[in-house]
């Protein structure tokens, strides 16, 4: 009974998301205060099968939010109106899997992964390619592209000592990730950061790419100079595909990337939607659409159907994570507590570099204790809240985004690290150490990056 329960959670979760998406047009209390009620047991449905890490921050956020719920004297009956308010970032990742599944029927991922050991005589050479190929690959696959690019590394590093192989793998793919991450409005941080701080997407994307062009490049130019001298030889025979293919597979990428994020701004701009909402309804359409266009539609609907159905009902974490935040950050927000702890970021309004140093510590700190970025970031946004108005959103944004990746890079908790930690065979605190000087590199760039544009 409870495997055919969990197995049919899809149904579910969908139903009550699909139900907020048509509320946000609609408007209607009545209808809101009826996802409110269904959120508790979907709450309670989820916990289970939550991992430990996600059951504690719930479970914290909870309390915390039932303590500043009875001091703000709410009634029991305003609870649903409370739990509400994450239920975009629900729908943000419940089609995300749609566009990965285009992804994968195209057979982007095999064709480009053959560019990471074509023509390469040393491991500083593969340093370069191996980062480039990882963070094309991440832009659209996400954590999927992770698994990608250290599955090809491991099989072509295999003659290599376990150390070299274990602390190159842990360079290149996690920190291409983070890189990859800061500026795809597909990353769930972002989509947060630009719906909270109200800055525009167009407006803040430039500076984004131009730290993840800056920290990549400082990376590369390190990873190259620290490997050049370990000589390099594929052990796999491979029928290599003619370079012209794997361009042209690269070409139809960006022409893609290019179009979605075009898309987003339009359909955001023409219906006057947040950036969440427009990036939620444009994800499965313009997926179908590019299945279409490269013939694959008969794959893209089983292994998109699959694929969807399998992450849905795994979407238990963000189900915990989300609605416990919300009831959180709404019953903060009826205190006089919030101006309290909002007292110390206040008094250093006139210094933002001071500003800036304290959110990434505060993403550092959170990460050493296994707090997710999205936990930090939530309740940050609340706390900064009355800063937009003296310094400038943009800035504030660039040092949200940047600092929450930054850290994911050498948090010993967080899913990169431990997903690279069970790929490698590796302790995760090696990997944590191996990234840190890395994450406080890209933190301070970004910082960099904000100073200059006040």
């Amino acid at each position: 009974m409870k495997s055919w329960l969990y197995n049919r959670l899809f149904i579910f979760y969908t139903f009550v998301i699909l139900l907020s998406l048509i509320n946000h047009f609609w408007g209607q209390t009545w209808l809101d205060y009826m996802i409110g009620i269904l959120a508790i047991p979907m709450l309670i449905v989820s916990y289970p099968g939550a991992s430990k890490l996600f059951k504690i921050l719930g479970t914290a956020f909870m309390f915390a939010g039932i303590f500043f719920f009875y001091s703000a004297n709410l009634s029991i009956y305003e609870i649903p109106l409370l739990l509400t308010s994450n239920m975009t970032m629900l729908g943000f990742l419940l089609v995300l899997p749609w566009i990965n599944s285009v992804v994968y029927v195209g057979k982007y991922d095999k064709q480009i992964n053959q560019l990471m050991v074509k023509k390469v005589e040393n491991l500083g050479s593969l340093y370069v390619k191996g980062t480039f190929t990882s963070y094309i690959l991440m832009m659209f696959l996400n954590l999927s592209g992770i698994n990608i690019a250290q599955e090809v590394l491991k099989e072509n590093l295999n003659k290599l000592s376990k150390k070299v192989r274990d602390t190159f793998i842990s360079k290149t793919t996690v920190r291409a990730y983070v890189l990859a991450l800061i500026w795809s409005p597909m990353e769930i941080i972002v989509a947060i950061t630009v719906g909270a701080t109200g800055v525009n997407y167009l407006k803040i994307l430039p500076y984004l790419l131009l730290v993840s062009f800056i920290a990549l490049i400082v990376d590369v130019i390190v990873g190259k100079w620290r490997f050049k001298n370990i000589p390099f030889e594929s052990p796999k025979e491979t029928i290599p595909l003619p370079t012209k293919e794997i361009v042209k597979k690269l070409i139809q990428l960006f022409v893609a990337l290019f179009l979605f994020l075009a898309f987003i701004l339009m359909v955001s701009n023409l219906f006057n939607l947040n950036f969440i909402i427009a990036v939620t309804l444009v994800i499965l359409p313009f997926s179908a659409i590019w299945a279409l266009l490269i013939k694959r539609w008969y794959h893209f609907k089983i292994l998109g159907y699959k694929l969807w159905k399998t992450q849905t009902n795994k979407m238990q974490n963000f189900v915990v994570l989300f609605i416990s935040l919300a009831f959180f950050s709404n019953s903060l927000n009826a205190t006089p507590a919030l101006k309290v702890i909002q007292q110390p970021f206040m008094h250093y309004a006139n210094s933002p570099f001071i500003i800036f140093v304290l959110i990434l510590i505060t993403y550092f700190l959170m990460s050493l204790i296994g707090v997710h970025p999205i936990g930090v970031i939530g309740v940050l946004v609340e706390i900064l809240a009355p800063l937009f108005n003296i310094i400038n959103p943009t800035s504030i944004a660039i040092v949200l985004i940047v600092s929450a990746l930054a850290t994911s890079s050498s948090s010993s908790y967080g899913i990169t690290v431990t997903l690279t930690s069970i790929n490698t065979n590796q302790n995760p605190y090696l990997i944590t150490l191996r990234n840190l000087p890395f994450t406080f590199i890209f933190g301070f760039i970004g910082i960099l990056v904000a100073i200059l544009i006040l």
